[in-house]
């Protein structure tokens, strides 16, 4: 027997929420033809309920409502009317903003009250800001000769396919949606097979909002299988990815081996911290503190490397572990909570062996290590202490809450450290010398560099990475040129 599309799923506080398990294409929930694929609460280790998957034929259905929806009816849409739908999205996610976060939640493991606060919203304003962009794509006129005229257009691309990762369901997946349908592009995105439901709510909202059909279209399956088909598909003009390196390489692959499609890859990260000797060692152990723990480790741009200049070591761990030892871990749905449980069995595995290779490359635990409970997928915040910069943990992404930290001597020793990486999303210092933060702002390989803060993010200002970590930008007037192509246009004026 199929199963039905609406299924109840309950918190760990007793409280029932209604969800969508069917595939959304077409402006309706859908089964889909691949497996059924049961999402985990991480808190408990049980099972929430099963989401149906997308097969080829899934993903091709997909794709031709969006591009039959791009060709017929949304790219004749007024800039003002998509404007004001997007703008309507953002009304019925803060009508329903609880609801979405309980999901976020219920389904990844984080924080309800930072899922509220933060991730959901800061997706509501991702999309009024991008409202406020759909009618500003102007081109421009260009003087060549007096006997011709010349100006640019700026065009969507068409169907975009967008895959997002697991460990900001909502936030991640309206990075992509808001400057995607600002520019007049129709969208097919999978979301994690680890955390479908959250999108299954937003998908809900763009019916009620009133987008034409095949505007939006929400899949889930997984990578190897649904999100192949769509990175290989020849009718998507471009691929929009959030995650690892490795998935990273295998769009690239895939785009060079189908339609040579566009691509924006926002990927792995192994953030340095420099924390300078004339810093306010107690403001930059607060603001070091939250650029590793925040979302239990698992962000991209986590700043999982703390470098520390030798004379204020002592100081500096000091106040760090004060900051560390107030962190709260427990049920994500009890108000105080800061950290919940890691994503998956998978990823707690992989923590923890991390935490063991550190310790047997020589570096010394100083905090935590241990697993914290006994259920669920919880980590004890951990520091790892007196590591060189070739150590695995100083090396690879961990993606948890573990940080490496190791000394330098002067600030281009520091610099010289914090590029020798693979990756390049992020990074910080903490001085309160304003050359030196200028210095390392400009010599740091690092696509964002915060100076006395860290994991700040507005909607105005682009974010993205260097080297290892991906190209393209998300958010800010940068992100619509990844959702634009300009076309130039020249006409000779007769008589003349």
């Amino acid at each position: 027997m199929a199963q039905a599309d609406i299924q109840t799923v309950r918190t760990s506080k007793g409280q029932e929420i209604k969800v969508h398990t069917h595939l959304f294409i077409n402006n309706e929930f859908v089964p889909g033809n691949g497996p059924l694929i049961e999402t985990i609460n991480p808190a408990t280790e049980e099972v929430i309920c099963s989401v149906h998957s997308a097969d080829e034929s899934d993903v091709n259905a997909a794709v031709k409502a969006a591009k039959t929806c791009f060709q017929s009816t949304w790219r004749k849409v007024s800039p003002s009317e998509k404007g004001r739908l997007i703008n309507k999205l953002a009304d019925l996610m803060e009508r329903d903003k609880d609801e979405i976060a309980v999901l976020d939640a219920l389904d990844n493991g984080k924080a309800f009250t930072v899922a509220r606060d933060v991730d959901v919203t800061d997706s509501i304003a991702c999309f009024r800001y991008f409202a406020g962009w759909a009618d500003k794509i102007h081109g421009k006129t260009i003087d060549t000769t007096f006997d011709k005229l010349c100006y640019t257009r700026h065009e969507p691309l068409g169907v975009v396919g967008a895959v997002i990762p697991w460990n900001y369901p909502t936030m991640m997946a309206v990075w992509k949606f808001a400057p995607a349908l600002a520019a007049g592009n129709t969208i097919v995105m999978k979301t994690s097979e680890i955390t479908p439901l959250p999108l299954y709510k937003f998908a809900e909202l763009v019916k009620e909002a009133g987008f034409p059909a095949g505007v939006v279209n929400i899949i889930t399956g997984y990578g190897q299988t649904t999100g192949s088909y769509l990175g290989c598909h020849p009718d998507v003009s471009k691929m929009a990815f959030t995650g690892s390196t490795v998935t990273g390489r295998k769009i690239m692959e895939s785009s060079a081996s189908s339609n040579l499609k566009k691509l924006q890859l926002e990927l792995g990260g192994k953030s340095a911290q420099i924390v300078c000797a004339d810093a306010d060692l107690a403001s930059a152990a607060t603001w070091a503190c939250g650029g590793i723990f925040n979302n239990h480790g698992q962000s991209c741009n986590a700043g999982s490397r703390i470098l520390v200049q030798e004379d204020v070591f002592d100081k500096f761990m000091e106040l760090f572990i004060a900051e560390t030892k107030k962190l709260v871990v427990g049920d994500p749905f009890d108000e105080d909570t800061f950290q919940g449980p890691q994503i998956s069995k998978l990823q707690f595995d992989k923590i923890m062996n991390y935490i063991k290779i550190g310790q047997e490359e020589g570096a010394v635990l100083a905090h935590g290590g241990k697993r914290h409970g006994e259920k669920g997928y919880y980590i004890e915040p951990t520091i790892l202490t007196h590591c060189k910069n070739n150590f695995r943990v100083m090396q690879e992404e961990i993606f948890g809450p573990v940080v490496a930290i190791a000394t330098f001597k002067t600030i281009e020793e520091a610099i010289e450290m914090a590029n020798d990486s693979e990756y390049g999303l992020a990074g910080g210092v903490y001085t309160s010398s304003l050359d030196t933060a200028i210095t390392v702002s400009n010599e740091m390989q690092a696509g964002t560099v915060w100076v006395n803060c860290f994991d700040i993010f507005d909607q105005s200002t682009p974010f993205g990475g260097y080297k290892q970590s991906g190209f393209g930008k998300e958010l800010g007037k940068y992100a619509l040129q990844e959702y634009t192509q300009v076309k130039v246009v020249k006409i000779q004026r007769a008589g003349l």
